[in-house]
């Protein structure tokens, strides 16, 4: 099984969870959004 080794940069997860705070967005927006922050990786290990 291969991983995928893209994750999402600091600048666009930061975008992302601007997106999911504002409550005028989307359910579309958010949902990518959401997306992006999945694919961030964690500091914690």
């Amino acid at each position: 099984m291969v991983k995928n080794k893209k994750q999402t940069s600091s600048k666009a997860a930061s975008a992302a969870s601007d997106v999911l705070r504002d409550k005028r967005t989307s359910k579309k927006s958010k949902t990518a959004a959401a997306s992006a922050l999945a694919q961030k990786s964690s500091k914690k290990k």
